[in-house]
This record gives structure tokens, sequence and C-alpha cells, in this order.
């Protein structure tokens, strides 16, 4: 009886022991914002993208040194007068459901984002033809020397040129895809997403990393947790008590007003991994009031970007001013900014709606109420704006809600929108090539479509050449043009830090928040 019982005990210790070797571990992250969109050609919303990197793979990547190194592209060779591109794909490549990444699935993907993607537009405009070369290959041949292929192909953020299936990527480029199958890391299973509480990532057996180690967005994407799940926790304090509580394992961008209670911790470490970024408003060129340029600069000389930053960001080493269309720490930064300065000028903007005829039009400001890095700039700038003499009214809705109202061109009181403001993470604020709202082509460009045909040829310019100082002279040229056209208004910098659990690491340095390389020690049972 005995026996039986001992040698039942031993055979429950020993299931228990094999189970505990094959505990599934889980990276519990609280993201910047909600998952609601999960087609990253479709939009621009950084939370959109960090999804394509877990389910989607790249051509090439940019590593953390800013290098554009191949990544599903095993070789390249381009002619002497780089007119002829060719392209060889890895050998094993796979999507999640098995099927071998083929020529035409990269063509129809590029294809697709090149009708989006501000810089895929240029790189489609010099092409003559894209076609597959070989069994594993393609071939691109321009019209023209095309200066920036790698930059294009190896575009980090935010229209990133992510490989899906050919059947997938024929989806018309206006309207949202509907599949999860990717190429990537990660999977996703329709069951797993669910908007507004998690989003549950696995690992992809399947998946062939390179062999080089893993550098920013390049090299080896080795995964080395079963799962992430993504954990959408909007108050600042319950993110906060959620880490220290060991309920999540990151979070990508810690709260400022929480930042010192963290630091306090000894069980978080506090990881400065991501550049930092910059603010923007942005105005609905199409429709009233802000179709008329006198309106628009008005508008722009009601920024205040201390005040604003200093409500939104709270402590003032995370921000900095800076009127610069770029960060101004970035190679084209140190440019002239014209009449606009980040700092408010309430009479002249009075003087030019007064000559402009503004009627007192409420002007409509998105406000992502779900969103604690954004949520406080669109109320201080609605006053701001209140005392440059406009009327305004400020409308809460959450963040997906706002990136599917900004795609709209109604007029603002049947549906469509004024202004709305949002993040640009450092690489896509540090030039014309990859900054996706330095835009003057209209209904082809960024949301607010502003239509300025001597800024597209400037850009044309910057793209045609490879002289540094005609490169530099250009870029002053275009903000310039973008600041007296109000593509945009510059409201300033901010840092931001990730806070992660003691017992995770590997976290990679790169203008996106990556998944892949990253250990955690589970906690040791009692």
């Amino acid at each position: 009886m005995i026996s039986r019982f001992l040698r039942r005990g031993g055979a429950v210790a020993a299931l228990a022991l094999c189970s505990a070797s094959f505990a599934q571990v889980a990276l519990r992250v609280v993201p910047s914002s909600d998952l609601k969109v999960l087609d990253p050609v479709w939009t621009t919303a950084n939370i959109t993208r960090n999804h394509g990197y877990m389910i989607y793979d790249t051509l090439f990547g940019l590593d953390d040194k800013g290098v554009i190194r191949p990544q599903m592209v095993d070789k390249y060779s381009a002619s002497a007068d780089n007119k002829v591109w060719s392209f060889t794909l890895r050998p094993g490549l796979k999507f999640h459901d098995g099927s071998p990444v083929t020529p035409q699935d990269v063509i129809a993907s590029l294809a697709r984002w090149g009708k989006r993607d501000v810089l895929g537009q240029k790189l489609y405009a010099a092409l003559e033809s894209i076609e597959p070369e070989g069994a594993n290959g393609f071939r691109m041949t321009f019209r023209q020397p095309f200066g920036v292929v790698l930059d294009a192909l190896g575009k980090p953020s935010p229209n990133v040129p992510f490989i899906m299936p050919a059947k997938v990527a024929q989806t018309p480029a206006d309207q949202q895809i509907d599949s999860l199958v990717g190429s990537g890391p990660f999977t996703l299973r329709k069951e797993d997403f669910r908007p507004g509480d998690r989003v549950v990532y696995r690992k992809n057996p399947n998946y062939v990393p390179r062999q080089e180690p893993a550098a920013g967005l390049a090299g080896g994407k080795v995964v080395k947790v079963d799962s992430v799940e993504w954990v959408f926790l909007r108050d600042p304090q319950t993110q906060a008590n959620a880490l220290l509580n060991g309920e999540v394992d990151v979070l990508e961008v810690v709260p400022s007003s929480r930042a010192a209670e963290l630091q306090a911790s000894d069980k978080v470490q506090l990881l400065d991994v991501l550049p930092a970024g910059t603010y923007t408003a942005h105005f609905n060129h199409k429709v009233a009031p802000f179709d008329n340029p006198k309106i628009v600069r008005a508008a722009m000389l009601a920024v205040n970007q201390e005040a604003l930053l200093r409500a939104q960001v709270v402590q003032r080493d995370f921000y900095k001013t800076c009127a610069s269309v770029y960060l101004c720490a970035s190679a084209f930064g140190g440019s002239p900014t014209g009449f606009f300065t980040g700092k408010p000028q309430f009479e002249a903007a009075k003087k030019l709606l007064k000559e402009a005829g503004y009627d007192g039009k409420p002007v409509v400001i998105m406000l992502p109420s779900d969103s604690p890095a954004l949520n406080k700039l669109p109320l201080v700038y609605g006053e701001l704006l209140k005392q440059a003499g406009f009327n305004v009214d400020v409308q809460q809705m959450d963040w997906a809600s706002l990136v599917t109202r900004r795609a709209k061109k109604d007029p603002a009181d049947k549906g469509g929108w004024n202004v709305f403001v949002t993040y640009w993470g450092g690489v896509d604020a540090s030039s014309p090539l990859t900054h996706t709202a330095l835009t003057g082509n209209g209904d082809a460009g960024f949301f607010g479509w502003p239509a300025d045909a001597e800024l597209e040829a400037l850009k044309l310019r910057f793209i045609e050449t490879a002289d540094a100082a005609q490169r530099k002279s250009l870029a002053a040229q275009i903000q310039t043009r973008a600041l007296e056209t109000g593509v945009f208004a510059p409201l300033g910098e901010v840092r931001g830090l990730t806070a992660a659990r003691r017992g995770v690491s590997g976290l990679l340095p790169s203008s996106v928040n990556l998944y892949w390389n990253i250990e955690k020690k589970q906690a040791a049972t009692p």
C-alpha cells in the first residue's frame, strides 16, 4: 500500500518537475496605446507599426548604428549606373501558414506599400519595372538613378515595407487587410486579439532568424520567450502599480508623473532604449477654416511649446523646446525656422484671423482620451487657440477612433476634423527621407493633405542628390517651405524612458519597441 503511494507520489512529483521544465514564459507589456487597427500600411500609427514588426519581416533592417542591412534579403547588387538592382531572398523563408515567401509576395507587398508611403511613392514614380528574377529573386529597373533604394526598402517607420502574402497584399491600399498571416518572428491568432484588453503574440516556431547578433531592426530576430502579451492599461498610476507588483514586466513608456516612484524601486530598472521624439499638430487643409493659409499661420503663431510640454510631460528633464520640423540634435535640426519660434504671438495671430475673415466657426480638435502620452496636448493647444481668437471644440475619443476619423475629408461638423496632435520617433523626424508628415502632395500625402508643389520638388531634389552639402541646403529649404505653408506645427521634443522588472534583459536600443532578444528570468517558486 505504502509502496503504491510512493510510486504514485513519485510519478506526480516527476510530472510536476516535467511541467515546470516546460513552463511557458510570457512577457507582459504595457504598450504606448491600444491596438485596434492591424494594417501597418493603411495607418501610420506607431502601435500598428509595432504590431507589424511582431508578425511581419522586412527585406532590410536599420541597425543600432543607423546602417541599412539585409534582413529577408540574402544578397543584392546594383548596376554601375544604379538603374538596375537585383535581390535574392534568403532560403527557407515561410509565412505563418507554412507557404514559402516568393518574389511575387515581395512584389505585391512593395506595390501596396508604395501607394501609401511617402518615400515609396517617390520610388515607384522613378521605377520602370519590378519583376521576378529566377526562383528566389527580383529585379528593380529605374528610369533614372534612384539614390535611396536601400533607404526605402529598409525604411524603419512609420509605413514600413513589411512582407505579406501576395493574396493579402492585393487588398487595395485604401482598405484594411483582414488577414493575420505574416512572415515574422511572432504569430497572432484572431482569438488572441482583444482590443481594449490585451493582445497575445506567440513565438513562431518555424521562423528562421539570421545568424548575426540582433542589432536594432537588423540581425537575428531570436525570440527567447513563449509569448508576448500587450496589456492595455490607461491610467499612469495603474501602469506603475502593475509593474511594481509584478503583474506586468515592461512599460514601453514611463509616465513622467510616475518616473521618480519607479526609479526609487529596487524591483524596477529604467532603460534609455528609445531615441527622443517630437510632438506635432496637424491641420486639415481640405476644409474650413484651415483651407485658408493665413488661418493656418495664425494657429501656428498660437503655439507655446513650453506650456504644452510642461502640461504633457511635467518633468523638465524629459522635454525640450525645438521649433524645427526635424529633431534639433539631428543632422538637419539647426536650420532657421523663420516666423515660427514655438513661442506664442497672439496679437499677430489675431491680426491674421481678421485679415482672413475668420467667421468664428468652431475648430474641432480630436483628443485621444486613452493615450496618456498625448492627451494633455490637445486641451492646452485648444486654450492657446482661444487666446489667439479661435472658437474651439475639443472632442474626446479613443486613439483608435481618432486614427479612423483622421482619414475622413469631410467638414468637421459632418464627422471630419480640423486638428489632431501626434508623436514622431527620432528616426522619423530626422530627415526629409523618413518624415512621413513632411508632405505637400495633397490627397496622396499625410492626413491633413497639404498641397504644395514647391515642397514636393525640393524633396525630390533631396532624394536625387548624394552630395552632403547640397542635402543640408535642401533640408533647410524644405523646412522653410513646410513652415511657411503650415504643413504641421512642431510642438517640441520629448524623451521617453522604458521601465522593466529586474530579471528582464535584452531590450534592444532601437527606434521601435522590439520583443525579440528579450529574456525573462522566472521568479522562484516557494
